[in-house]
């Protein structure tokens, strides 16, 4: 990798890295980039495309209703209560 692909890819990512840096930095991205080729020696003609590379399934619960929270268990951890709701800071104006 060369010298000024480190410094643009370090200026796109907003570090600024000293000389011996970026010099580090290139020897670590070839490296990286090096190991990456090595995918290109893989025989993939057989193989499949795949959206996703373990199976997925749907993960959601039945929809069934529950007892809900008391409001002392659900204010118990709040910042600011007045007792009975949450306290928060107001964020907008009113006109």
């Amino acid at each position: 990798m060369e010298l000024t692909e480190v410094s643009k890819v370090a200026r796109l990512a907003r570090l600024k890295l000293s000389d011996s840096e970026l010099l580090d930095y290139q020897k670590r991205l070839g490296d990286i980039l090096d190991y990456v080729k090595l995918l290109d020696e893989v025989d993939v003609t057989d193989v499949a495309p795949l959206p996703h590379p373990v199976p997925m399934h749907n993960v959601f619960r039945t929809d069934q209703p529950t007892e809900s929270l008391s409001r002392d268990a659900a204010l118990q951890n709040a910042c600011k209560t007045d007792g009975r709701f949450f306290l928060v800071p107001r964020i907008l104006e009113e006109k």
